[in-house]
């Protein structure tokens, strides 16, 4: 049988990182490891999200491909940190689940882990959370990577140790744009067609006689009206997207604002187990006890973060927080309550108070199915003692 190559790491002081098929070690490939530290030229300001897809072209499921391979000759990670990789790997593909974000925004890596487009803000988020007590709710950060000419950030699949899993994206919070984009919208209040054509694809009535007529709205008045139809202006959260274990991937969820149909969607995103919600709320109350003790969240300003809902068939369920894109540092001095109404230029976010929000309507999602099932187990009850009867 052909021995097979596996390449060998060799760290040197160069600033890269090849992939030299010519050398070789005892039969086995050679590649070179920069060990330095290189740093990103990426902006820390971000694009509202609106602004750059259209929201049927970035959520759904998406295919990634495992990019390690010891016999094709390509272009081999440059690496920013460390990262421990199996390099004896073969190519394979493997199912992700992409519910909101820009699509593209994410590769495969080795098995347990995920490649995320890469983001200042975000690397410089989780630098930040591991020294704080919110890094047990969040994926595990292993460093930044470079493929293609492109940085990305080098984390655990949240997905990996699930069966089949069921996942629930869901943003939180009163607002999903900065302070700052508002301001730097209202600078240049030229209408868009693109906005429009998004408002009116969600609501027909929500443009003005007059941007009909123009058939353009401008920037700040499509992000504020955005929030205001959905569940982030009554709730200060709303569900982006599910995906269930039979495939089934929902994103229609734009005009979900009512708690009842919000408690709807929840039933049918755990099928009625009451296990699974029991699991969901005691993870939530974790994670509210864990903000209000962390120093990292008083001192930022979370915007656009989701919390990322998952379980499968064997009962496991787990909740974590995730996208820090807009997550951003306030003035040294000044921390945040995340409870009390936004009013611009408090950079208030309602995060807690969508969180007290969640947590109520999951509790009343569990009332609801233990009383289905009592109903249930009262009318099976009811036809036994007639079936006796008739007898």
């Amino acid at each position: 049988m052909e021995e097979r190559q596996v390449p060998q790491v060799t760290i040197t002081s160069d600033v890269g990182l090849e992939m030299q098929q010519d050398d070789t070690v005892d039969g086995k490939l050679s590649r070179k490891l920069s060990s330095s530290s290189i740093s990103s030229t990426g902006s820390s300001t971000v694009e509202s999200e609106d602004d750059l897809l259209s929201d049927s072209e970035t959520k759904g499921i998406v295919d990634l491909e495992h990019l390690v391979d010891s016999v094709e000759a390509k272009p081999w990670w440059k690496l920013k940190t460390i990262v421990h990789w199996p390099f004896g790997a073969t190519r394979r593909k493997l199912n992700w689940v992409q519910l909101a974000g820009h699509k593209g925004n994410f590769k495969a890596a080795e098995q347990g882990t995920i490649l995320k487009k890469f983001s200042e803000n975000e690397m410089q988020c989780f630098e930040k959370l591991k020294d704080d007590t919110m890094h047990p709710l969040v994926p595990f950060y292993y460093g930044t990577v470079e493929k293609d000419g492109e940085s990305f950030l080098h984390m655990t699949d949240l997905l990996a140790n699930f069966d089949l899993p069921n996942v629930m994206d869901c943003k939180m919070g009163v607002r999903t744009y900065l302070e700052d984009e508002l301001v730097r919208a209202r600078e240049r209040p030229k209408p868009r067609e693109d906005l429009y054509k998004k408002m009116v694809e969600v609501d027909n009535d929500g443009p003005t006689p007059q941007e009909h007529s123009q058939r353009g709205v401008t920037k700040p008045r499509y992000m504020q009206w955005r929030e205001t139809m959905s569940s982030t202006h009554t709730l200060g959260f709303r569900i982006e997207g599910t995906k269930k274990s039979d495939g089934t991937c929902r994103t229609d969820f734009k005009r979900t604002q009512s708690k009842q149909d919000v408690i709807q969607v929840l039933k049918d995103f755990v099928e009625g187990n009451v296990s699974i919600i029991e699991s969901y709320l005691s993870r939530l109350m974790e994670i509210r006890r864990t903000l209000q003790m962390s120093a990292f969240f008083k001192r930022h300003e979370v915007i656009g973060s989701s919390l990322l809902f998952i379980h499968d068939h064997t009962g496991k369920a787990q909740i974590w927080i995730i996208d820090f894109g807009k997550t951003t540092a306030l003035p040294e001095g000044q921390m945040l309550k995340h409870n009390i109404p936004w009013q611009e230029g408090n950079r208030e976010d309602g995060y807690l108070w969508g969180l007290e929000n969640l947590i109520h309507t999951l509790e009343c999602v569990s009332n609801e199915v233990s009383s289905e099932e009592t109903c249930c187990s009262v009318t099976k009850e009811n036809s036994q003692t007639t079936e006796t009867d008739g007898q």
